[in-house]
């Protein structure tokens, strides 16, 4: 995996354009069947890939958090929201909550999440490929092929399947 992870962001540069465009044809004209289409890929490349080999999601990016993330994690710490955020967070430059440092400090040495039960959103739904109308989030999945081996995969797979 370390090879692999290497590797990814090379690849996925090498590719960005081919990408790019192919995500703009799905934009303009999704095919009726691409959420089935995808939660297929989504399903079969997970069926393959254990994430707990990988983490690199956490390690090297982090989730938004919204309030109602803060809430559910910060009460599973039986900790006040705001004693959350000012030992965890920090308000982005698009005034989104996110960690004050990567790795994820909920990150194991074993790439177990700490708060999994509980975990944001973002991170509950990374990467992503599974997502209705998957077409609209052609960016966000652009920036996740470079961290993220499965949805690399998953993306090559839908070209092929894609034309």
């Amino acid at each position: 995996m370390e090879e692999v992870l290497r590797q990814l962001p090379k690849k996925a540069r090498e590719k960005h354009n081919e990408n790019k465009k192919f995500f703009a044809k799905l934009r303009k004209k999704p095919p009726k069947d691409l959420d089935y289409t995808m939660q297929e890929l989504h399903e079969a490349e997970f069926e393959r890939t254990d994430c707990l080999t990988c983490a690199n999601c956490c390690k090297t990016t982090g989730p938004l958090f919204t309030n109602a993330d803060v809430e559910r994690i910060s009460k599973s710490f039986r900790m006040k929201p705001q004693k959350f955020i000012e030992s965890y967070l920090r308000i982005d430059e698009e005034n989104d909550y996110v960690l004050q440092q990567v790795p994820c400090t909920f990150l194991g040495a074993d790439n177990y999440c700490s708060i999994y039960d509980v975990r944001p959103k973002a991170c509950r739904e990374f990467p992503h490929t599974d997502r209705k109308k998957f077409q609209q989030i052609s960016n966000l999945t652009l920036k996740n092929v470079a961290i993220c081996p499965a949805a690399y995969n998953i993306v090559e797979e839908m070209k092929k399947l894609i034309r």
